[in-house]
């Protein structure tokens, strides 16, 4: 592994300098989707989505952070064929009152999650502030419970009863509806039915949202310049990481294990340029999993690992490398994703472990990320934090590079001429010809004699030669090699 730092010289010669400031992040509107817990805001976020983003279980409490998605409102063909897609930020909350004041509640393997309750409502306070439209769900079954009503109430004092649209779930068939009535006692107007199920009521409460949001959602927002998955084990410091990059705490962050659930996307800026980090929820080992809602988590977690641009591998300077931090090694090599491997809380250790025991120890652990840089930061203070992000858009651009061909034909045949693979029954490697013919990875083509010459000790000797010559050496890199086709 190679321990540099962004001050070093650039490892190729593509490496731009930070751009400047972008326009505004929060350019188009917010909705925030509230109220108590399992009344269906995950199953409704989804549905507005129109695919699954946040986990939906029938535990309460599962989602605990604010999940955020771009949400693009098709104008319906029948009433409004004229118009336009309207563009917002849609926002799921963890349900308020969760964690009651009056008992102690305890997750599924006996934590006490009463600590988390001021965190879980200052998250939503945040999205319901800065919301332009608000959605507050009940379940139309149960009619107003004390706990909507003090939901109600809450948002009333906030004044922000005007962004309020009543939303009746489980509304599922024609019938919930003229039950509906008793819902306007709490102030916010005539609720709308819907089922976030079956999807009944979608096309009336589609029409209010843009009927809300007005013409000032119309354009969509830039896409960030880079996706920065940042995956590791149970209290690594993944969330505190992502506030301190955000300037905000944007995460919940606690001493409980477990506390991120889902994958939380938060898009923030530095220095001019707009990266989306992902928090993922704390890898553990298949046999330690408690319930559906880590197999879940920890489905999510891979799926941020395919969907980023960069990862960043977070390891705790104060416990050595374990199995859980080979196999994400092991996920991230699989989908050819570039790594920043940052070593966190290492101001904790600095002065007791040498740099060099400890680049050695990681040597020894992960050898499959040998080729991938390594920063040393801390969460909390927030030093190294700008080397990570320039390192990770560094990592992107060397994913990006093209090579020419002649330079890498040359390369090969060097490296060939220096040592080739071992024989099998005199048969003589030869390689014909080598083409980059991708980029993210770098897919490099190579036409030889006998493919079956090339793989297993030889292809990972023929990478490790390549990455001295060519300018994306610390980024994954895929071969394919091919018999050249007879005439």
């Amino acid at each position: 592994m190679r321990p540099r730092s962004t001050g070093d010289p650039p490892q190729h010669p593509y490496t731009p300098p930070l751009r400047p400031r972008t326009p505004p992040l929060l350019s188009i509107p917010s909705i925030a989707i509230v109220g108590r817990p399992n009344v269906g805001k995950s199953s409704l976020f989804n549905r507005l989505l129109g695919r699954r983003v946040s986990i939906v279980d029938p535990t309460p409490g599962v989602t605990r952070d604010r999940i955020e998605a771009l949400l693009e409102l098709v104008p319906d063909p029948v009433d409004d064929p004229e118009g336009v897609p309207r563009f917002a930020e849609l926002t799921d909350t963890g349900g308020y009152g969760l964690y009651s004041p009056e008992g102690r509640r305890v997750d599924e393997s006996g934590q006490d999650l009463s600590r988390l309750d001021a965190d879980i409502e200052r998250q939503i306070g945040l999205a319901v502030e800065r919301a332009t439209v608000i959605l507050f769900v009940l379940d139309a079954s149960e009619g107003a419970t004390p706990l909507d009503r003090a939901v109600a109430e809450l948002l009333r004092k906030r004044r922000l009863a005007e962004k309020v649209i009543l939303v009746a779930n489980k509304t599922d068939d024609e019938s919930w509806l003229v039950r509906l009535g008793e819902l306007n006692r709490l102030g916010f107007g005539e609720p709308i039915g819907v089922s976030a199920k079956s999807g009944l009521g979608m096309r009336r409460l589609v029409a209010a949202l843009r009927a809300r949001l007005g013409e000032s959602s119309e354009a969509p927002p830039e896409r960030p310049e880079l996706r920065l998955a940042i995956v590791g084990r149970r209290n690594a410091g993944k969330s505190t990481l992502v506030n301190a990059l955000a300037g905000q705490p944007r995460v919940i962050v606690s001493e409980i294990a477990g506390t991120t659930r889902d994958s939380v996307d938060v898009r923030f800026e530095m220095k001019g340029r707009t990266l989306v980090a992902i928090d993922t929820a704390g890898v553990r080992k298949k046999k330690s999993w408690a319930d559906d809602v880590e197999r879940y988590s920890h489905g999510r977690a891979v799926e941020a690992i395919e969907r980023c641009d960069v990862a960043v591998l977070l390891l705790e300077a104060t416990e050595p490398a374990s199995q859980i931090e080979k196999a994400l090694a092991k996920e991230l090599i699989d989908r050819f994703k570039p790594v920043v491997v940052a070593i966190n809380k290492w101001d904790l250790v600095e002065g007791k472990l040498a740099a060099e025991d400890y680049l050695a120890h990681l040597e020894q652990e992960l050898p499959s990320l040998a080729f991938a840089p390594i920063v040393t930061i801390s969460g909390r203070s927030g030093e190294g934090l700008e080397e990570l992000v320039a390192m990770a858009f560094n990592l992107h651009e060397q994913s990006g590079h093209r090579e020419g061909t002649g330079r890498l034909n040359a390369a090969f045949a060097r490296i060939l001429e220096e040592r080739g693979p071992s024989s099998r029954l005199g048969s003589q490697a030869k390689i014909y010809y080598a083409s980059q013919i991708g980029v993210h990875p770098p897919t490099i083509a190579v036409v030889v004699n006998r493919p079956d010459l090339f793989e297993g000790q030889y292809e990972r000797y023929l990478l490790n030669r390549l990455r001295d010559v060519v300018p994306f050496s610390e980024v994954p890199i895929r071969l394919r090699f091919a018999a050249r086709r007879r005439a």
